[in-house]
């Protein structure tokens, strides 16, 4: 059935490891994913049953929880007990991989006969290493700025697709307290506001990262940055705003645009009763989904090109793996099980791999008939038109994150959660220092991180 023999890696304490936990089958293959919700679980279980019947190995499906995967995946790794296949997160795709952790030839393996051209360039990109991959993409979603479509139709304004264009629309609509422009975030110690500010440097071409680690943020461009975002918080609310209160806002009619997940669509859509719009006074109504739209894609004045803010999750097959097997089982998650594995959480699952060499949009099209919602289902098709579909998909062909294509991934992650950005970022819009002082604050701030 397997193309190649098994190869095993030795390790030092491998004996000791396997004798503390048992010794697997070698028709068993061990799979950690950090989807443990119970009903998330019990479809990755009900797939693994299926790849049984189908092959004749079993799988057995590890719950992990995802703050403690780095620390259990490098234990396992010096004991020499590593599972075959990890469902990871992006941060970890080229520092295992650097690290020994992933095989990399096997990732590559699995998405050549799978078809590199299937996949969404930007979720192959930010895994790519010198001769192909480290991991293999599985699913993904990119930040959006959701926006009130109606009101933008009836001004004649353009979709807020540009720094420029989000500036005409606040002048246009803000009109508070009946409707704020938008609803930034400004809770520093929140993880929301790193990933919006994040979204919003990309947009402009800023980076703190180079091939060589930190690299000063350009005083232009990072003006810009500062007097944006100075620009939408100023049409936002006062006090500490994260997600909770832009989703309120939006949700009652009262923000014009906000930034959020895509996490956020079948509650638009009335579909989950701990989040209702309270548009109207229906808490089940599609009526804000109707009027709604996105944008996953925007460009500053120094970066026409723009970029989406992009999360990507990816099966590592690990160097302790029975390769031919896990590569099998990664097909199979990817071609005939990929439906089923989209459909763990469709709203947040977009197809990174959009569909076959045969139709190249087979996955997208069964993706949009997947019914989502928790206290209500129907599929996404039904409650947001074709173009809304196109560009929510279309946001991972242009995915970025800082410090993936400069090798910097880990420097600029540490970065992002020391919230020294967050930090400064704030104290410039309440007027602490001015740009020029805020930027040079950064750039000391930015270079104590290793």
């Amino acid at each position: 059935m397997f193309k190649r023999s098994k190869t095993i890696k030795v390790f030092a304490t491998s004996a000791l490891a396997l004798a503390i936990s048992g010794v697997v089958n070698a028709d068993t293959l061990r799979f950690w994913t950090t989807e443990e919700q119970p009903e998330r679980l019990a479809k990755q279980q009900e797939m693994a049953a299926e790849f049984k019947t189908k092959t004749g190995v079993e799988v057995e499906v590890i719950p992990v929880t995802e703050k403690d995967l780095g620390t259990r995946a490098t234990a396992a790794f010096a004991a020499g007990d590593l599972p075959d296949v990890i469902y990871h997160t992006l941060q970890y795709a080229l520092p295992w991989a650097e690290a020994g952790i992933l095989d990399t030839d096997a990732a590559t393996e699995a998405v050549e006969n799978l078809g590199a051209s299937t996949f969404a360039p930007g979720a192959l990109s930010l895994a790519a290493v010198a001769d192909g991959y480290a991991a293999v993409p599985v699913d993904g979603w990119t930040q959006m700025i959701v926006y009130r479509k109606d009101l933008f139709e009836a001004k004649g304004l353009q979709a807020p697709d540009s720094y420029e264009d989000v500036l005409a629309a606040i002048e246009a609509l803000h009109n508070p307290p009946e409707m704020f422009g938008f609803v930034a975030a400004t809770k520093v110690d929140e993880n929301f506001m790193s990933q919006v500010l994040e979204h919003v440097f990309l947009a402009n071409g800023v980076t703190p990262v180079d091939a060589n680690g930190f690299k000063p943020l350009d005083e232009a461009k990072t003006t810009e940055v500062l007097d944006f975002y100075k620009a939408i918080s100023k049409a936002s609310p006062e006090g500490e705003l994260y997600w909770k209160q832009s989703r309120e806002l939006y949700f009652a009619g009262k923000a014009a645009m906000i930034i959020w997940s895509p996490f956020i669509l079948d509650e638009l859509a009335g579909l989950r009763d701990s989040a209702p719009p309270t548009i109207n006074d229906d808490p089940t109504s599609t009526e804000l989904a109707s009027k709604t739209g996105i944008v996953t894609k925007f460009a500053g004045p120094s970066n026409p090109e723009g970029a989406a803010w992009g999360d990507v999750r990816y099966f590592g097959i690990t160097t302790g793996a029975d390769v031919d097997a896990a590569i099998d089982f990664v097909e199979y998650s990817l071609d005939a099980g990929y439906t089923q594995t989209l459909s763990i959480a469709p709203e947040g699952k977009f197809p990174v791999r959009r569909g076959d060499k045969g139709d190249g949009s087979k996955y997208v099209k069964a993706w949009e008939q997947l019914p989502v919602g928790v206290d209500r289902k129907a599929p996404l098709k039904e409650l947001y038109a074709p173009e809304m579909i196109n560009e929510i998909v279309g946001g991972l062909d242009k995915a970025q994150r800082w410090g993936v294509t400069e090798g910097q991934l880990s420097l600029a992650s540490k970065m992002i959660n020391s919230q020294v950005i967050n930090r400064l970022v704030r104290e410039y819009i309440d007027g602490s220092r001015d740009a020029s002082s805020t930027v040079a604050a950064m750039n000391v701030e930015l270079a104590k991180i290793n």
